[in-house]
């Protein structure tokens, strides 16, 4: 179970959602993707934004992580995975970095997130961070992938509070597809600015 913080004080700044801190990291042997929500760990549920910072300034940096890892930061309620209920028919916008560039563009990810800077009601449902041999994936999902018009404000604005040079590769992928194919980050689709 994951530590629920409570509001300190009436001068806290309330976040328009409360959000759950969670992250897999791959067991040993054998792995069956589908069981990937088994080894989810949640760790921390916060609702304002000096519970964040407060929580934040204790977490490891991506860049800092040296083995397979995915971080969460997800919507209260929602799980980071393609089975759940508010994800079935979403999917996600993903950035392929460079070893060393993952810290500075999740948090910038995270506080974009955090501050509702999309301007896409309810459809964001959260961010994941894959720390990968040679790689990191950034990845933002939504709920609806057949809503053209909302995934396609979320992939601007994404790029935008990123500050991604121009030629930057975004790609997205339905979660439907994700379970047909049980991979996240092949076969996706590809959309340069």
């Amino acid at each position: 179970m994951p530590l629920v913080l409570q509001k300190q004080n009436e001068k806290e700044h309330d976040l328009e959602h409360a959000y759950c801190i969670s992250y897999f990291k791959r067991p040993l042997g054998k792995f069956d993707p589908e069981q990937y929500a088994i080894f989810v760990k949640p760790v921390v549920i916060f609702n304002t934004v000096e519970q964040f910072w407060t929580v934040y300034s204790y977490l490891i940096r991506p860049s800092d992580v040296t083995q397979k890892i995915d971080f969460h930061v997800f919507k209260r309620g929602i799980q980071p995975v393609w089975e759940d209920k508010l994800n079935q028919k979403g999917g996600k916008w993903m950035v392929r970095l460079k070893k060393g560039l993952a810290s500075r563009i999740w948090e910038d990810l995270i506080l974009a997130m955090l501050g509702e800077q999309f301007m896409v009601g309810s459809e964001i449902c959260g961010a994941v961070c894959s720390i990968r041999n040679q790689e990191d994936i950034i990845s933002l999902w939504n709920r609806t992938a057949n809503n053209e018009g909302v995934t396609n404000r979320i992939r601007d604005t994404m790029r935008r509070v990123l500050n991604l040079p121009p030629n930057t590769v975004l790609e997205y992928k339905k979660h439907g597809d994700c379970l047909k194919d049980q991979t996240s980050y092949r076969n996706t689709d590809k959309f340069v600015k």
